[in-house]
């Protein structure tokens, strides 16, 4: 079979393939632009998105607000015309104006998890920037559109549906997730019925793109069997030239085995996916210890300094085990020992540094 078009709205990509964004500074403007060149959808991540620009230390979240466009704008000389978007956490710092940046830089898409973005629509307002919401099971999916639907009359323009496979923070509790291995193709199958519901109110076709573990055509293909009308691939994207990732952060992917790849502890409440390293060692470590300290409790390991990344009412920088944006800084500023490197399943399986281009015309042959 041809791989089909994904439409969204009057958006129109070629090759039904959505870029994970991937923070902090994996996917920014060359993996995103790179992407959307090839007929899919590049997506940059916001998250410290300014982390390189030289007053990131003394003032963040002004720098990265100013940086958004910035990033957009390189990512669009290059991507001939393709789509651009952003992946924007719900638990961001200023959320709110993170999102209407990325709006007024230009986005074509918004992608928004991490939480439940449910003032999205008004953030975004009568703008042409497309809004999904990432999801993983149908509860969720009925909270987000039934809040859409009743406060602002308006449905998804389409919806990612994020399995247990995927890298980086998980829509599941730690204990939830080798169950929702074995039934997560049930649950898509739930969800693409409910969104049916609201297709059909709205008289809209609203596309669900499958994200999590997807790696190959034979993955693209079994999605689409389910119903989906795409899919969404991050780590696979991290074995090439362009992603934005420095190459020793590479280099750790390119070691590891099946076996380096594990859940760790995440500070805001949810369970992450990554590569082993002394980083989730000493975290690991630490978890016992640190659940049984009496209030207040005291940093697994020490906080040099707040760079305002999560909403206050998620981050005590003096109670939490650990800084995500120190250790996710870490890992691409040349210190993947002590850093966050976040990875899918199927990070073991990048043997290679290729290129966006090889992996597009491999998933079209």
């Amino acid at each position: 079979m041809n791989l089909p078009e994904l439409k969204i709205g009057d958006l129109t990509a070629k090759i039904p393939v959505i870029q994970g964004g991937m923070g902090i500074g994996i996917s920014l403007n060359r993996l995103a632009g790179s992407v959307a060149a090839q007929g899919g959808i590049g997506i940059l991540s916001t998250a410290q998105i300014g982390f390189q620009e030289e007053k990131f230390q003394r003032a963040s979240v002004r720098t990265n607000l100013q940086t958004i466009k910035k990033q957009l704008d390189k990512a669009r000389s290059f991507a001939k015309g393709g789509i651009l978007g952003f992946n924007v956490m719900v638990a961001s710092f200023r959320y709110d104006e993170v999102v209407k940046a990325t709006v007024e830089a230009g986005a074509d898409v918004i992608i928004s998890g991490a939480g439940l973005p449910m003032n999205l629509p008004e953030l975004v307002g009568n703008a042409k920037t497309k809004i999904a919401p990432i999801v993983s099971s149908v509860k969720a999916a009925k909270i987000i559109l039934r809040n859409w639907a009743k406060k602002y009359n308006r449905t998804a323009d389409f919806v990612v549906i994020e399995g247990p496979k995927a890298g980086g923070h998980l829509g599941f509790k730690a204990t939830e997730i080798e169950h929702a291995m074995q039934t997560m193709d049930d649950e898509v199958v739930k969800i693409i019925a409910h969104i049916k519901e609201y297709e059909e109110k709205f008289d809209t076709k609203i596309p669900v793109v499958f994200a999590g573990g997807v790696w190959d055509r034979a993955d693209i293909e079994h999605y689409l069997n389910l119903g989906c009308s795409g899919v969404q691939m991050a780590t696979r994207f991290i074995g090439t030239e362009e992603c934005d990732a420095p190459d020793d952060f590479k280099d750790r992917f390119l070691k590891a085995t099946e076996d380096d790849i594990h859940l760790t502890t995440s500070p805001v409440g949810l369970p992450g996916r990554a590569i082993d390293n002394k980083f989730t060692e000493t975290i690991s470590a630490g978890v016992t210890a640190y659940k049984a300290q009496e209030a207040p409790k005291t940093p697994i390991i020490p906080i040099a300094k707040c760079l305002n990344c999560l909403q206050i009412k998620l981050c005590d920088r003096k109670t939490i085990p650990y800084c995500i944006s120190e250790a996710l800084l870490n890992s691409v500023e040349h210190n993947t020992d002590m850093g966050l490197i976040f990875s899918g399943t199927n990070g073991y399986k990048i043997n290679e540094i290729t290129t966006v281009k090889a992996i597009f015309e491999e998933l079209t042959a």
